[in-house]
């Protein structure tokens, strides 16, 4: 709702009165319209002030009414109301303008905005445009390239660099609301055509379609198939090039099209899901709700290489005091420094003073004996990190949650080193460490609902996206990985080339296909895993066998390259070629399809063609199957848990809601159907024999993704 006020004598003062952030819901809306109208028809009244209650103008659109049809007063011809005022109308923006809220600022006269304030239209990010206007007033207002920034992007701007762009008229460092009342107290009674965005003419550039085909190529190619962003585009350009009330019609044709698709549906799945991580659960019932996290004051990290780095920074980026332990001398003078260059790059960013007194080094494990919790991220090799678990089980103070930034390690094989193995957690950060958005916080069956808390509760405060997961062999995200890499690896074998692969995945949405992903990640890393169990064996002998491990199809292809020292972009060779070692440019490799061809006349394969359809099935499809698994495992709690993973961990594309919601647009009988078909054709591949739980969601109607938890329970409950 709205609350209507008279301060000062003659200012109409409407408040947004809608936790927690004032959404522009059906009930906010009509208490606009109801505190506009009275304050019109006040004689006394002078001007208006609308604000947010609680230091929040307002988050914009409330997201849940686009579930269902829409009811109240719609937002567009409230807005234009407010314009047409015959009393200035100011916006006290305090917290957040967001979307609507921006959009319902723009038709008012003038705009004040706190210091501390964000600005933004993200309905981009919801596969949407600003369909509220704001793709129309806005190039109006701060310009064609501006807008174009803004809108494509849907990022949020300081209230200082919206000043700049002309987006606000003044901002302060005082109580906002006050300052507005003042502020509309001095304009009351001056004349408003000069303050009606919709009448101002759109300055555009000269070479205005030069712009917009340039900034339509590089939308396209960021936007990896998504066409919110490109419909942004073509709205703004009916804003450079038609009067004011077509580039509304055209900018309504827009959103009414995008509103419909699947996209926008994914996306606002997606939405939903993220929020939905958060309310986490354990098998043992514990529950986010339920569970208080211990407070985080002093934390440590254990091994300085790259993931230890990246976890200092971020650590110390969100005001922790950090004490960073490196037992090798060389090593520690090498992480000072990239640390420091890494707080100091990130400070330059976001315009504030690097965090470089919030690290204290060590180089002895004692350093750490009064933190309250501790983040181990030592080679990925478990002999090593039991040592160090037993170390800190002696020196930490009691209580010191113990975590491990494991990738896929059992993270009960650690909890038995210690005294309280009801204090160890998993942290499975994503490199960069201190930029990717992915943690998953691994609970093995000792783990206490207090450490999970604990535990996620750091992620958030750190600006991750944490998902509570089980323990198992790679968890969530790297167990699905694996036969995804494994499909990949079989289309090689049988006629495809890394570029054709990656290729088709890369059209789907993926910003880099599994081999040029490989090549970046360096090969050498699984190869080390392979070997250690007992897969990757040297120097394989000839024959059929070689092709078969531990009574399953096996690729070898990657350890052969491995033996042949093509680690990826480090050495310059992997499944493409560099210029040099360290670059990052990807060429196709006539060497590599030499060998290839070689590969399969030794093994008698004929290469056969293999279309796009073949390598999207194959390679996503046994990806999902394997998150099927993981649901009837307990592993993830439900299915919007994989897919948040997925999409901030491995790149899926947003737009496609994630691996799980894919599977629903595609169809669950379809992908049931075509695992029955490659498991058929292939039989000594597991991870192609589609899982029970699939079949039971298909057996009941395949139910919309939001009701699976439902079968999940009957599933888990059988076995």
């Amino acid at each position: 709702m709205a609350q209507y006020t008279r301060v000062s004598g003659s200012v109409g003062l409407i408040t947004l009165q809608s936790p927690p952030v004032n959404a522009l819901s059906a009930a906010v809306r009509q208490a606009i319209v109801d505190s506009m109208q009275r304050a019109l028809s006040e004689p006394e009244v002078k001007s208006v002030v609308i604000c947010g209650q609680n230091g929040l103008f307002s988050g914009g659109a409330d997201i849940k009414e686009f579930r269902g049809q829409m009811s109240g007063p719609p937002l567009i011809p409230m807005i234009h109301a407010i314009e047409a005022s015959s009393k200035p109308v100011v916006a006290a923006i305090e917290g957040i303008a967001l979307g609507g809220a921006l959009e319902l600022a723009l038709g008012c006269h003038y705009r004040i905005a706190h210091s501390k304030a964000r600005v933004g239209l993200p309905e981009v990010t919801l596969g949407l445009l600003p369909g509220a206007g704001g793709s129309q007033r806005l190039p109006r207002l701060i310009g064609v390239p501006a807008a174009l920034d803004l809108i494509t992007t849907g990022r949020h701007v300081t209230a200082a660099e919206a000043l700049k762009f002309g987006l606000v008229d003044q901002i302060t460092d005082h109580n906002t609301v006050n300052v507005a009342v003042k502020f509309a107290q001095r304009v009351a009674g001056q004349p408003l055509d000069a303050r009606r965005i919709s009448t101002y003419p759109c300055l555009s550039p000269p070479d205005v379609d030069v712009l917009f085909e340039e900034v339509m190529q590089r939308v396209r190619r960021t936007a990896r198939g998504a066409i919110a962003p490109i419909a942004c585009v073509q709205a703004v350009r009916a804003a450079a090039t038609l009067p004011y009330n077509q580039g509304m019609e055209r900018e309504r044709e827009l959103m009414a099209t995008l509103s419909t698709s699947g996209q926008t549906r994914a996306l606002q799945y997606f939405f939903f899901a993220q929020r939905a991580v958060g309310r986490w659960s354990m098998p043992s019932g514990a529950r986010w709700d339920t569970s208080k996290p211990r407070p985080v004051h002093k934390a440590a990290v254990i091994g300085l290489g790259t993931m230890g780095r990246g976890i200092a920074v971020a650590l110390a980026q969100a005001g922790f005091s950090v004490v960073a332990v490196e037992t090798q001398e060389k090593q520690l003078m090498e992480a000072k420094q990239a640390i420091s260059g890494m707080l100091e790059r990130g400070a330059k960013r976001r315009g504030v003073a690097p965090a470089l007194d919030k690290i204290n080094y060590g180089c002895n494990i004692q350093s750490v004996a009064h933190v309250d919790l501790v983040i181990e991220a030592v080679f990925e090799d478990m002999a090593l990190k039991k040592k160090v678990f037993q170390q800190l089980s002696a020196v930490c103070k009691p209580g010191t949650f113990l975590c491990s930034n494991t990738s896929g390690l059992d993270i009960d094989q650690l909890a038995c080193q210690t005294r309280n193995p009801e204090l160890v957690v998993g942290m499975h950060f994503f490199a960069p460490a201190h930029v990717m958005k992915l943690l998953e916080v691994v609970y093995g069956p000792k783990s206490s609902p207090l450490a999970v808390a604990t535990a996620m509760q750091l992620g958030k405060k750190i600006g991750k996206v944490s998902v509570a997961v089980g323990n198992c062999r790679g968890f969530v995200g790297n167990r699905m990985l694996k036969p995804y890499l494994e499909q990949a690896l079989f289309l090689l074998e049988e006629g495809a080339t890394p570029e054709f692969v990656d290729q088709v995945l890369e059209e789907f949405g993926f910003a880099m296909g599994v081999f040029r992903m490989s090549d970046l990640s360096g090969l050498d890393v699984g190869w080390k895993v392979r070997m250690a169990d007992g897969l990757a064996v040297p120097n394989p002998t000839t024959g059929q066998a070689t092709r078969l491990r531990q009574g399953r199809r096996y690729s070898p292809l990657g350890d052969l390259l491995c033996e042949q020292g093509r680690f990826g972009q480090k050495t310059g060779r992997g499944w493409y070629q560099y210029n040099k070692p360290g670059s990052q440019v990807a060429k196709p490799d006539p060497w590599l399809h030499s060998f290839l061809d070689e590969y399969r006349a030794w093994h008698a394969l004929v290469a056969r063609r293999i279309d796009h359809q073949e390598v999207l099935e194959r390679c996503l499809y046994s990806m999902i199957n394997e998150g099927f698994r993981i649901l009837e495992d307990g592993i993830a709690a439900g299915p919007e848990d994989i897919d948040v993973i997925y999409v901030f961990g491995y790149s899926w594309p947003r737009h496609r809601g994630g691996p799980m919601f894919y599977a629903t647009t595609v169809g669950l009988n379809k992908v049931l159907e075509r695992l029955e078909h490659y498991h058929q054709a292939h039989p000594d591949v597991p991870s192609l024999q589609p899982c029970d739980l699939l079949r039971k969601l298909v057996a009941s109607g395949s139910p919309p993704i939001q009701k699976w938890r439902e079968v999940i329970k009957k599933v888990r409950s059988q076995l």
